[in-house]
């Protein structure tokens, strides 16, 4: 499905990813994991346009995608949620999902201008995809709520659906369960369970090892920007590269 190959981002003299080979496979959940500053948000914006590699090739389903703007990744099918959750907090819950879905919407400007029936009908379309949506993370009962009322918890739900408004058929999840206590954080990997139920494939970085080691089919290490190891939540556990640079550091394990 993805796969990147050689991919290689510098900042100045700091090189942020370093070479890095992946692959993702349709219907895996495949974890990114690593110290901090090992490289797996750039390689998230690598990966969505966000920032074009210094060299490397990005290819999705087949295609070359490398440099390719933000807004054409998302309608090709890949779209993603960020460690500092974007929401539109200004505007009610139904109306941030009518937003994200506007690659996936038809009518034109004059359509919109005038009001066409086929404006209309599908304006009533996106707005019920919408309030299904919010159904499905567990928000309907918020929907007239401004983004900016809601708590942790159900931002970052409101954030994967807003992602989840593109109908991608890769979702890439940026630190997900972040500022949430275990309890929450359980909920929110069972509705990560339900979008794979849906056919989505999952790219995740997350620092909970209790939530990478439980969910994943497979796990991507970095370091230093650099790919590390690969393999299996048991594989990587053991891989004694891996304890030296990540697991054995200290880290709390959550």
């Amino acid at each position: 499905m993805l796969e990147t190959r050689g991919v290689t981002r510098q900042f100045g003299g700091l090189v942020a990813v370093n070479g890095v080979d992946l692959t993702i496979r349709d219907g895996e959940i495949v974890s990114i994991i690593g110290p901090n500053g090992a490289g797996k948000t750039t390689m998230f914006n690598l990966i969505t346009g966000q920032c074009p590699p210094t060299a490397g090739r990005v290819s999705w389903r087949g295609t070359d995608v490398t440099g390719w703007p933000p807004h054409a990744i998302a309608a090709a099918g890949i779209t993603r949620t960020f460690q500092s959750t974007r929401v539109f907090g200004e505007f009610d819950l139904v109306r941030n999902i009518v937003i994200s879905r506007h690659c996936r919407t038809r009518a034109g400007v004059l359509a919109a201008l005038v009001r066409s029936r086929r404006c209309r009908d599908e304006e009533r379309r996106t707005r019920d995809a919408a309030r299904e949506l919010l159904a499905f993370v567990g928000l309907e009962a918020h929907a007239t709520r401004r983004g900016s009322e809601l708590p942790t918890e159900a931002q970052q739900r409101l954030a994967i659906a807003l992602a989840l408004g593109a109908e991608p058929r890769l979702l890439l999840l940026d630190e997900p369960t972040g500022g949430m206590t275990d309890e929450e954080a359980g909920r929110l990997v069972a509705l990560i369970h339900r979008i794979r139920e849906r056919g989505i494939t999952v790219g995740l970085i997350e620092h909970r090892m209790k939530v990478v080691m439980g969910i994943s089919d497979r796990v991507i290490v970095l370091d230093h920007g650099a790919k590390i190891a690969e393999g299996t939540p048991g594989e990587v556990q053991e891989n004694p590269v891996v304890i030296a640079a990540y697991l054995g550091t200290g880290q709390d394990g959550r």
